[in-house]
């Protein structure tokens, strides 16, 4: 049942003050949510719902029409997805132990991990979240069974992994979100560890940031601002050098993902709830 909109309440501070919009995305009548792990937004604004229950991904327009649905079958366990900048998708197929790079339409054209088949260290034992770097590079969160980042080629090469479990400089204690950001620095989500740790590309720490909780998820948008949410729950604007630009408290249970259009407007992903809160951000004053 579709709970009404609400668009009064106003959440961040200084330049980053948003109107929640919650639920958002509407379903073909007959249809209901199932637990919404991760969203993304291509390069037309199209929003990419993914969810543990069949069709697994779900597709709207930026006004929150639905326009298709698919990959039933093999998208098993949804957790993390990524939109590359040619508009592919990655997906963590969690507890199928792979991450697939797909086309909009569902088309699978790389496969990473062995299907069914968890490895201790080796790629993959419960994948959660994958991300691309600039030069096409692909890195995978390995945050359930593993305590490890692992580093792909663009053609699916594995060229490196790194961590061990602890709470110790580049070690993790469930890493659960990734990005990599325009400078190549890793971003990593060290949930339990209450932090974002930094790191080369080759997986040299380079700090961390910290005075979070449980933090879920990590988003970069195109000025270099980095948004990260946590089990507070609260999302963290942060300057590129890690400085707090704003902070604020738009979901009731924490975003298990989070993602951002190209007009400044964030998608979260509320998994406990089955549904995406969008944040239209407002102006500068």
């Amino acid at each position: 049942m579709a709970a009404e909109n609400v668009t009064s309440l106003v959440v961040g501070t200084g330049d980053f003050v948003y109107e929640i919009v919650r639920p958002w995305g509407t379903l073909p009548a007959g249809r209901v949510f199932g637990l919404i792990s991760h969203v993304a937004v291509d390069s037309r604004d199209r929003v990419y719902f993914y969810q543990r229950t069949d069709p697994p991904v779900l597709v709207f327009d930026r006004e929150g029409n639905f326009l298709t649905g698919w990959g039933d079958g093999r998208l098993r366990d949804a957790h993390g997805i990524y939109v590359g900048p040619d508009d592919h998708l990655y997906v963590c197929n969690r507890d199928e132990h792979e991450v697939l790079k797909v086309t909009t339409d569902g088309r699978i054209v790389l496969a990473l991990g062995t299907r069914g088949r968890p490895r201790l260290q080796a790629p993959f034992n419960h994948p959660a979240d994958v991300a691309v770097a600039p030069n096409g590079d692909i890195y995978v969160a390995d945050g359930y069974g593993n305590s490890a980042v692992h580093r792909f080629s663009a053609d699916g090469k594995h060229l490196s992994s790194w961590g061990t479990p602890g709470a110790g400089r580049g070690q993790f204690t469930t890493p659960h979100g990734i990005w990599v950001d325009a400078n190549d620095r890793v971003l990593v989500a060290d949930r339990e560890n209450n932090r974002v740790q930094l790191f080369s590309p080759e997986g040299d720490p380079y700090g961390e940031w910290s005075d979070l909780y449980h933090p879920m998820d990590i988003y970069v948008d195109r000025a270099g601002t980095v948004y990260v949410t946590d089990q507070i729950p609260r999302i963290t604007m942060y300057a590129p050098d890690g400085r707090m630009l704003a902070r604020g408290r738009p979901a009731a249970y924490g975003a298990h993902g989070v993602w951002g259009d190209s007009r400044g407007d964030l998608y979260l992903a509320e998994m406990n709830l089955n549904q995406v809160t969008k944040l239209v951000r407002r102006p500068a004053p």
